[in-house]
C-alpha cells in the first residue's frame, strides 16, 4: 500500500489523491503548490497593473 501526502499542517498520512487533508481540512501540498501559482500570477498582474499606473501618472500629473 503506498502512503499518500503528508499533511504540512498536522503531519497525518492521507490517501493518495485526495485534495485536503482528512484529519484537519487543510489543503494537501500537491493542491498548495497549484495555490502557489495562481498567487503568484496575481502577485505579477498585480506588479504589472502598478507599473502601468506609476508610468501614466508620471505623464498625467502637472510638471511646475
Amino acid at each position: 500500500m503506498s502512503a499518500g501526502p503528508v499533511c504540512l499542517y498536522c503531519q497525518q498520512s492521507n490517501p493518495p489523491r485526495q485534495s485536503a487533508c482528512r484529519h484537519c481540512g487543510m489543503p494537501l501540498p500537491a493542491t498548495a503548490a497549484h495555490a502557489e501559482q495562481r498567487r503568484l500570477r496575481r502577485f505579477t498582474g498585480f506588479c504589472i497593473g502598478l507599473t502601468i499606473f506609476c508610468v501614466a501618472m508620471f505623464f498625467w500629473l502637472p510638471r511646475s
